[in-house]
Formats: structure tokens, sequence, C-alpha cells
């Protein structure tokens, strides 16, 4: 168990009452727990973040679990670098976790070569020699793009 984990049972725990303990935790967990962010309910630590409760991780290996299933599994289909940001935040908190998440989308080939970052698909205009986003009918780039293809064509 993580240090800052343990301190943070110790406190949340009805039974320990000693006030220097707040005091051993690192920054960003001390300036959570000021802010009355932490619970324990049956021996799991949540973090509560406005409307959502969350479990707190801190063992590497969940977090790469945790990352894999918001972003890559079947049910998440590579999801843009926000998606899986509100993916994760729905399930889990740690430190520095959005860092994290930029950086597991940094490192996915697949995203990165399907110009993930945005979540636009780009078409290229030979004529102006620039990209144009390619849209579908439902918010009217596709209508006004499907009739500039139709004229060319014609």
């Amino acid at each position: 168990m993580d240090k800052n984990c343990y301190i943070l049972c110790q406190i949340l725990m009805k039974y320990c009452q000693d006030p220097s303990l707040s005091s051993k935790l690192d920054e960003i967990w001390k300036e959570a727990y000021d802010e009355g962010r932490f619970h324990l309910l049956e021996v799991i630590l949540y973090h509560r973040n406005k409307n959502t409760c969350v479990m707190d991780l801190t063992d590497r290996t969940l977090i790469n679990t945790i990352l894999h299933e918001c972003h890559e599994s079947v049910a998440a289909g590579h999801l843009s670098e926000g998606r899986t940001l509100e993916r994760v935040k729905t399930c889990s908190w740690w430190p520095n976790w959005k860092n994290n998440v930029a950086e597991y989308f940094q490192s996915c080939d697949r995203c990165q070569k399907g110009n993930r970052a945005t979540g636009k698909i780009w078409n290229y205009d030979p004529n102006t020699g620039t990209k144009i986003p390619l849209g579908n009918s439902s918010h009217g780039l596709g209508n006004s793009l499907t009739s500039r293809m139709r004229q060319k064509l014609q």
C-alpha cells in the first residue's frame, strides 16, 4: 500500500485522533485531504470530486489497467484524449491522473496515426491545397461538402 493511502486510512478511521498524521502527506494528497475529498468505506479509499466519488488508485498495474480499459479496450474503441479523460474521471483517481492519461494517449500509435487528437476526419482540397474537415449531414458540413464534390464531378 502506498504511504499516502496508508496515512489517509489511519486518519479517516474513527478511532484515530492523531492530527499530526496529515502533515506527513505529500502536498497533492494534503490539499485534497484538507478540502475533504477523501472517504474511507469498508477499507476502500474513495476520492470525492463535485458530484462523483471514485476509487483512489496507487498501484501502477491497476492504473495501467484502468487506462487500457478506458481508452483501447473493445468497449472504449480508442476514444479521443478528452473522452478518455471523462471515462477515467468517472471510475478512479490518483495524483497527476490527467497527465498520465495524456501520456497514455500520446503513446497510442493507432490514435496518433489516425489523427485522433482532434477527433476530426480531414479531407484534402486540391484547389486550395488545404485540409478541410469532412463532416456528416447532422451538423451541416456534410451537405455543403457533398454539394461541392458533386459540382466538381460534373
